[in-house]
């Protein structure tokens, strides 16, 4: 064989296999531990809002953490952060953010679903929360956000499946995982899949928070008879 082809296919397959490599450092997961209730046994959790929001993003993780099964007054308090407290839409249901981003109580979780919001308020506030440490919760296409403000760059994550093929067009630095329910994106990140799958997260992180008989008297509370996990 010509000398030049040889290079040419050696060339080839060594770029493939660095390909491979980027892949599957991308698709390598996080390890988890257990998670830490603050000094008060309360958790804030931020859900960021704006315009065209899934309803089922924010309404499913918040039920989950507003009816958690947990001990005493131990628990998580929620509520709604957007750019202003202009009223947003979510279906046909209209939402009034309780805070903006400059006088909103310092969460410990923040959730990010489906929405329109990407300006520069709103991606810094999801860079700020992060780089400060804070659980940083996607559901759905609100993994898009956190790719938008940069912190997924590297690192695996999922989403809608219906969107996957595309964000990583889009997104070429991140490794995408089709059909998760969730995925450990880093220590503090997690990505949820589409919709339904917020409830699936925020089941996951209590029983992190508190343990999986909690999760699961949750779960149960809610007559949410989700997958293997419960049983």
């Amino acid at each position: 064989m010509h000398l030049l082809k040889i290079l040419a296919l050696v060339a080839m397959a060594c770029s493939a296999c660095a390909c491979s490599g980027r892949a599957a450092a991308a698709g390598a997961e996080a390890p988890e531990k257990q998670l830490a209730l603050p000094s008060s046994g309360i958790m804030k959790v931020a859900f960021v809002v704006s315009d065209r929001a899934t309803l089922i993003d924010i309404a499913g993780p918040m039920q989950v953490f507003d009816q958690v099964q947990s001990p005493g007054t131990t628990g998580f308090q929620t509520y709604t952060v957007s750019e202003t407290r202009q009223p947003i839409k979510a279906g046909t249901l209209t939402i009034v953010p309780d805070y903006t981003f400059a006088d909103a109580p310092d969460p410990d979780i923040v959730v990010v679903g489906a929405q329109t919001g990407r300006s520069e308020p709103y991606l810094n506030f999801i860079r700020g929360m992060t780089a400060r440490g804070k659980l940083m919760l996607s559901v759905c296409t609100g993994a898009a956000k956190f790719a938008d403000a940069g912190i997924l760059d590297g690192l695996p994550a999922t989403s809608h499946h219906d969107y996957i093929d595309g964000f990583a067009k889009t997104y070429p630095k991140i490794g995408w995982l089709r059909d998760r329910s969730y995925v450990h994106s880093a220590p503090m990140i997690y990505t949820a899949g589409g919709e339904t799958s917020g409830i699936e997260l925020a089941l996951h992180i209590t029983e992190l928070y508190f343990d999986h008989d909690i999760a699961v008297k949750t779960a149960r509370y809610m007559e949410y008879r989700g997958p293997a996990w419960q049983k």
